[in-house]
């Protein structure tokens, strides 16, 4: 048996977890959290947000626009039926490990035709989506194409999806503490018709 499959037998869940643990602590001490104040205003000020990201990726997306959503932020997901047209009064979230998905690239080119902010979220920072961006926030996780566990040991992109969730649940967290709603507030907003 190679060394590679005895690992594999060796993983307990315990060991995975730790595993994946310690990749967000050392991924946190890496992290350049002044990016991301940055994007507080931008927020703050945008009339309207959408958010755009694909695969695993567009999944945490959906989750971060649900948390915008109870802070009482009118948000949209790019590509739902009914997301309207973007602004310039308005802000783009994009989320893209390599920065080179074509269809997030799409959405980022359209915002800025139109005048809107882009924020982006990458490993990327000389990424096409990162060059576009107003504010790049850089994730410094492995890419899904790195499978050479010199970053992370997970497969593909996990941590980077994983960690966006992280970091924009914290950012949400820093927003809704600043305003003057209560965690009953917020829960007026969550979907009743499920």
């Amino acid at each position: 048996m190679d060394n590679n499959n005895q690992d594999n037998h060796n993983t307990s869940i315990q060991n995975a977890y730790e595993i994946i643990i310690n990749e967000h602590v050392n991924l946190y001490h890496s992290l350049n959290l002044d990016s991301l104040k940055a994007i507080e205003n931008p927020i703050k000020n945008a009339k309207k947000i959408f958010l755009t990201g694909a695969g695993r990726t567009g999944f945490m997306v959906q989750a971060a626009t649900m948390r915008l959503m109870h802070l009482g932020y009118k948000v949209f997901v790019v590509g739902e039926t009914t997301t309207p047209a973007i602004t310039k009064e308005d802000l783009l979230i994009a989320v893209s490990g390599s920065g080179t998905t074509k269809s997030i690239l799409n959405a980022a080119e359209t915002a800025k035709k139109n005048e809107a902010d882009l924020v982006c979220f990458t490993t990327d920072n000389s990424s096409p989506l990162a060059e576009l961006a107003d504010h790049t926030i850089v994730i410094p996780a492995a890419g899904k194409q790195e499978h050479g566990n010199s970053i992370s040991q997970q497969y593909a992109g996990s941590l980077f999806e994983q960690s966006f969730l992280l970091i924009f649940d914290a950012l949400i967290h820093y927003l809704w503490k600043q305003s003057d709603s209560s965690a009953e507030k917020l829960w007026e907003m969550h979907a009743n018709m499920e």
